[in-house]
Order: structure tokens, then C-alpha cells, then sequence
């Protein structure tokens, strides 16, 4: 499958908190902990459990940099 984002980075999946309608998926990205929020659906649609390797696609209209 062809993406337009390029912002794509390789994660595995640390901790999921759950309710009804939404998911909190912890990522691991390097040693860095990314927070991902989409459905439970989709969580249970894409068989998502902790310990899994998945990719996280970023598309923002704005990113801030800090140094």
C-alpha cells in the first residue's frame, strides 16, 4: 500500500488503556514513548496487543522543534 506520509516510524506497542470508545496505545520509538489515541474498534479491527512491532504514520500540518 502506497501512503502519502512520510513521517512513518517503526514503534512497539507498550501499554494499551482502554474504555468503550477510545484507546490509548503507548508506543516505544527508540527508546521514546509516543501516545497514540484511536478507537477501541480499531484496536480490536487490527488485533493490537502489547509487544506488538507496528508503524506509526504522523501527518501534522505543524511540528515544533526545541533545542
Amino acid at each position: 500500500m502506497d501512503l502519502s506520509v512520510r513521517n512513518q516510524l517503526i514503534a512497539r506497542v507498550k501499554e494499551i488503556k482502554s474504555n468503550d470508545v477510545t484507546s490509548e496505545v503507548i508506543l516505544d520509538v527508540g527508546g521514546q514513548e509516543m501516545c497514540s489515541v484511536i478507537t477501541t474498534g480499531s484496536v480490536q479491527r487490527l488485533g493490537i496487543k502489547v509487544g506488538d512491532d507496528v508503524s506509526a504514520l504522523i501527518k501534522a500540518t505543524s511540528v515544533m522543534i526545541m533545542k
